[in-house]
């Protein structure tokens, strides 16, 4: 990065500088999901700048609502990019998927920072919110095995961990496909117990059988 920032023109390192300032990168086994550049580019001039940002938002369930952020921080985590930022409207942080968002123009007025959630720890606080409410399919797995063991095997992009006691823990993850979510749980290769959702329940459901089938009587 610092060498292509001194062949650079000074405009473009600008734009470079404000990539890699405002963007955060959370460790994952994936590659990213393609999002316009220049998007990104935007966003991270408007977290450098400082200037509120109204965008036309898509949700998982296809629900499109206006929003109006202060916009923070872009987070690389998994095969996503995200924007942290604080909903003026609903008075609370919110960490948004970049590929569901429109800006709308023009930008709004500039603002005074506020002090960023988790005491600063950007990563963290967006792998938390994204691994549930980012995705299509959500679901709490109770895994019967030690929550260090379980946190050593999944990649940061896949969810959190939480430990119920000694020997099992709390596993919340997500998934636009079910198909997806079922390999990540077989991967874990242990027991683990599902309560929802419905979708995730059928989908399990059918796989046992089929494999059940597959071996011999």
């Amino acid at each position: 990065m610092a060498k292509l920032e001194q062949v650079l023109p000074s405009r473009l390192r600008r734009r470079v500088n404000a990539m890699a300032t405002y963007t955060v990168q959370v460790p994952a086994d994936t590659t990213t999901t393609s999002v316009d550049p220049s998007l990104l580019t935007q966003l991270a001039w408007l977290c450098r700048d400082r200037e509120q940002l109204r965008f036309d938002h898509r949700s998982h369930n296809g629900e499109s609502s206006v929003r109006r952020v202060e916009p923070y921080r872009l987070v690389n985590w998994g095969r996503r990019w995200y924007l942290l930022a604080y909903d003026l409207d609903r008075q609370d942080w919110r960490t948004f998927r970049v590929e569901r968002l429109a800006p709308r123009i023009p930008t709004g007025p500039r603002f005074t920072p506020r002090e960023l959630p988790e005491g600063g720890d950007v990563a963290a606080y967006v792998s938390r919110g994204a691994s549930t409410a980012a995705w299509r399919y959500q679901a709490k797995v109770i895994v019967h095995a030690p929550a260090e063991r379980i946190a050593a095997m999944i990649s940061p992009a896949a969810g959190t961990v939480e430990p119920i006691d000694d020997t099992s823990c709390l596993f919340t993850t997500g998934s636009d496909s079910l198909q997806s979510l079922a390999v990540h749980l077989g991967l874990l290769d242990t027991d683990f117990h599902v309560d929802g959702p419905p979708e995730l329940v059928a989908h399990l459901t059918k796989l046992a059988s089929r494999y059940d089938h597959a071996t011999p009587s």
